[in-house]
């Protein structure tokens, strides 16, 4: 035992990881295509969209999950058509996936709009001026500029879905091996007699991923900025 953490626990800690992971990496894209359109454009519908991509910090998780299971269940809206070419999400590690990713979306959305409004529109004008195509200003200017603020959205964004738990719990279910994460084999360790040590000792796991992240986050923004020469 390492920790004092057995396999069944560290198949949770690693299975959250891969979650958390592929949670990041598949939502950070439209986070960063999300935050430009609230920040940069005008159109009908923003404020819409706007509440749309905070609702999950203002629903309730579970209700978050049972919309997920609603929508992407084998009989849902969506479900049924991805079973039907092979893409199974409910009960799977994919759909709690899924529900961390959709709970970590604001906050990534957030961390990375800052980012782009802290940025002078003046700079992408005067490339554009220059006759450079919108697209190289974007990646030769702006996104260079706003790394920072992507940097600390992703990893915030795995922080808060490597704790997720309503959401996933509802959606996926606690199927060892399978969905329990960290938080579901926290939550499992407290329905039986004597399984409080062990659950604390996920507990300090947790809290030890969560403060490394943030520190990353920290340390990484300002490596980015000082190497960028804007601080």
């Amino acid at each position: 035992m390492i920790l004092g953490l057995g396999p069944d626990e560290w198949q949770a800690v690693a299975l959250s990881v891969r979650v958390a992971l592929v949670a990041t990496l598949i939502g950070l894209p439209p986070a960063v295509l999300v935050a430009w359109a609230l920040a940069r454009w005008r159109f009908p519908g923003r404020q819409v969209l706007n509440g749309i991509v905070h609702l999950p910090l203002i629903l309730p998780p579970i209700a978050t999950g049972y919309l997920l299971l609603v929508v992407f269940g084998r009989r849902g809206i969506a479900g049924e058509w991805l079973d039907s070419i092979g893409i199974v999400l409910a009960f799977r590690w994919t759909g709690a996936a899924l529900a961390a990713g959709v709970m970590a979306f604001p906050l990534m959305v957030r961390a990375i709009r800052l980012s782009i409004e802290a940025l002078d529109p003046r700079l992408e004008q005067a490339a554009a001026t220059l006759g450079a195509p919108r697209v190289m200003v974007f990646l030769t200017l702006s996104l260079p500029l706003i790394l920072p603020g992507i940097t600390a959205g992703a990893i915030l964004g795995f922080a808060r879905a490597m704790g997720e738990f309503g959401a996933t719990i509802t959606f996926v279910s606690n199927i060892p091996g399978e969905t329990r994460t960290l938080a579901s084999a926290i939550y499992a360790l407290l329905q039986v007699p004597g399984g409080a040590p062990a659950a604390m000792r996920l507990v300090w796991v947790s809290l030890g991923i969560a403060m490394a992240a943030l520190i990353l986050s920290e340390w990484l923004s300002q490596a980015i900025a000082r190497r960028m020469g804007t601080t």
